[in-house]
């Protein structure tokens, strides 16, 4: 137990809304020019992580744009990190970067949930980045990069088609070594079943091909740096993956603590290739950024990439969260089943989105990052909090969406938007049946 959740005094509600609309900023709308102007204050942080109470509201995807625009554009961060696919990212990175033309709308995000990045929202945000990159050498571009753990298949074939057109003879010994993993690329849990019920596993094998891309890495990088970079990633991935798919029968806090740490690892990876004064942008949901250990999450063995960025940086780490009271979201019933535009139900009266609403600032951010200290101590103690990822159950919103946070040790800052509307998505929502989601069972 921390110290200022051990210390902080017992105030009544009315005294914690009444210091919430003191210490609320407010802000205009997102899409307004103006409402970055209050995220300046970051500029010193080497990474800015900035979440989302879900996966699919559009002010939340609009508030993260302009900010992130604001720091590349005045503050030199050059990266911005996702809660998605390394191969489906990198896509996004080849067009952003104008490294050769790719219709990333057409050919990537196809598998449940797709309107998580396949929206009007995140299609404006890149076409912006494309043409803020178009007045810049190519060593200063942004990068737009993927953080998950789940393209198995994808990633396997990535490195096949790096090593093919690199190094045929080292391509062959990679299938050989991939070929463990053939019969499940498109059905990795299955994989995970299958070792968990006696079967022997590939654990050696990735580590092989792992080990043997990297002892060529000098060789490789000579030809090619950059592609040989995202070669590596995504043999990565392979081993990440593999390991989390036969987590994932073995317990949900194993898997998910896997899963966030390769997604520290490759921010720390990117970190490192981009140069000692790389700065990143990380676009996650509030439970992977908001800082675990003062959740129940932590409380219950789980960490994540808010809580490694903090031990690792310090104060160079800002974790922001977003929140809302009511509108709508994008989401779906079950997993794999078709998106709707569902409401989101008014916030419970012991929430912390509670406070936030009767605090009476409709578009706000409140930030104790600066000592805060009267602030801070209101907000240290644990309340309930709202989180919904790609599938929304209005009727057990209770057990399916709130969890225990305080608040003062989860974020460094929350920005509230007490109405929002769901994303729009690109394109037809069906799922594809050929294609197995490699996300279930979790929807954050």
């Amino acid at each position: 137990m921390s110290a200022a959740r051990a210390h902080s005094p017992e105030l009544s509600e009315d005294r914690l809304v009444a210091l919430l609309r003191q210490h609320a900023e407010p802000l205009p709308a997102v899409d307004d020019p103006r409402f970055a102007d209050a995220f300046e204050r970051y500029a010193d942080a080497r990474v800015v992580l900035i979440g989302e109470a879900s996966h699919g509201t559009s002010e939340f995807y609009q508030a993260r744009a302009a900010i992130t625009k604001r720091l590349i554009e005045r503050h030199g961060f050059s990266i911005v990190a996702v809660e998605a696919d390394w191969p489906d990212a990198a896509r996004i990175d080849c067009y952003s970067r104008q490294r050769q033309p790719v219709a990333w709308v057409d050919d990537t995000f196809k598998r449940f949930p797709s309107w998580m990045w396949r929206n009007q929202e995140v299609e404006h945000f890149v076409r912006w980045l494309r043409e803020h990159n178009a007045g810049l050498p190519a060593e200063r571009r942004v990068e737009f990069r993927g953080l998950d753990v789940y393209s198995l298949g994808s990633s396997i074939r990535e490195v096949l088609r790096y090593l093919d057109r690199t190094d045929p003879q080292a391509a062959a010994a990679a299938r050989r070594r991939y070929g463990c993993l053939s019969p499940w690329q498109e059905d990795p849990a299955v994989y995970g079943r299958n070792v968990m019920l006696g079967q022997p596993s590939c654990e050696q094998a990735v580590v092989e091909q792992l080990q043997a891309l990297l002892a060529q890495r000098l060789e490789y990088i000579g030809q090619d740096g950059e592609r040989f970079f995202n070669a590596e990633r995504n043999a990565h991935v392979v081993l990440a993956a593999e390991h989390y798919y036969r987590a994932m029968y073995r317990g949900s806090t194993e898997s998910w603590n896997l899963r966030d740490r390769h997604m520290f690892d490759t921010l720390k990876a990117l970190l490192e290739h981009r140069g000692r004064d790389a700065k990143a942008v990380v676009w996650a949901h509030n439970s992977h950024i908001g800082n675990a250990a003062a959740t129940s999450m932590g409380w219950g063995g789980e960490f994540n990439i808010g809580e490694l960025c903090r031990t690792a940086y310090g104060r160079a780490a800002v974790l922001i969260g977003m929140a809302t009271d009511r509108g709508e979201v994008a989401a779906a019933d079950n997993w794999d089943e078709p998106m709707q535009v569902k409401q989101v139900i008014p916030s419970r009266s012991d929430s912390w989105e509670q406070l936030f609403l009767r605090a009476g600032v409709p578009v706000s951010l409140t930030d104790w990052r600066n000592d805060q200290d009267e602030l801070r101590q209101a907000l240290a103690r644990p309340r309930l909090e709202r989180a919904i990822g790609v599938i929304y159950r209005p009727l057990t919103e209770r057990q399916s969406h709130y969890f225990r946070a305080i608040l003062a040790e989860q974020f460094d800052a929350v920005i509230w938007i007490e109405q929002t509307a769901a994303v729009t998505p690109i394109g037809p929502q069906q799922v594809d049946p050929d294609i197995v989601p490699d996300t279930y069972p979790f929807g954050e």
